[in-house]
């Protein structure tokens, strides 16, 4: 099993940034596909970014050149780097894992965290 737990959320202005981290404990990071979704009330939950064993990095068009993900292997631990914010950003944001499969699909992990809160307003 692997345990991820989301944190970095929080209240941010339109424009600024945010840097959201996903930590897990019992395995290693670097073993599995990563990705981090996002939630807004009332609608489905969609992919943002994935990052692959082999460090290979994708993004929805709606946040590429603004997001980056990143994993830091001695850490154990994954990143979003949020920059650029807007309001439709807002959105409860979970990090995804998978030893084997990668994609834009929320069927695609098997393990999942509980999400961090991310409010873009002025």
């Amino acid at each position: 099993q692997v345990q991820l737990v989301e944190s970095g959320g929080g209240l941010v202005q339109p424009g600024g940034s945010l840097r959201l981290s996903c930590s897990a404990s019992g395995r290693t990071l670097s073993d599995y596909n990563m990705a981090w979704f996002r939630q807004a009330p009332g609608k489905e939950r969609e992919f943002a970014a994935a990052l692959s064993r082999s460090g290979v990095a994708s993004y929805a068009g709606s946040v590429r050149g603004r997001f980056t993900i990143s994993r830091d292997n001695a850490k154990n631990t994954v990143y979003l780097q949020m920059s650029g914010l807007k309001p439709e950003d807002s959105a409860l944001y979970y990090c995804a894992a998978d030893r084997g499969r990668i994609g834009v699909s929320v069927g695609s992990y098997d393990y999942w965290g509980q999400g961090t809160q991310v409010t873009v307003s002025s």
